[in-house]
């Protein structure tokens, strides 16, 4: 029962961010707001840091597919870049 779980947890992350993602750069597409441009490279790569988890840990559990260094690092890069957007488009 745990293993289904963590398993619906996974997927709806990677899910809710997808969209999330996905909504936030359709409206960049049709408004040109930079903000939306970097909260949209922001939930990217935090879909990208659960889709990666979600393939070590669902999909190949026996072995560390991608180190967990690889998979901070996606997060790392999409809040970056929202940081770095907040800080630009401040001015």
């Amino acid at each position: 029962m745990g293993q289904v779980v963590s398993v619906a947890i996974y997927v709806l992350c990677a899910l809710t961010s997808a969209a999330c993602a996905v909504m936030l750069l359709r409206g960049y597409a049709r408004g040109r707001t930079r903000f939306l441009l970097w909260s949209g490279l922001c939930f990217l790569g935090l879909f990208v840091n659960n889709l990666l988890l979600m393939i070590d840990r669902v999909f190949i559990p026996d072995v560390t597919f991608f180190p967990a260094e690889w998979r901070s690092a996606a997060a790392l890069v999409g809040l970056s870049l929202l940081v770095f957007g907040l800080v630009w488009d401040a001015e």
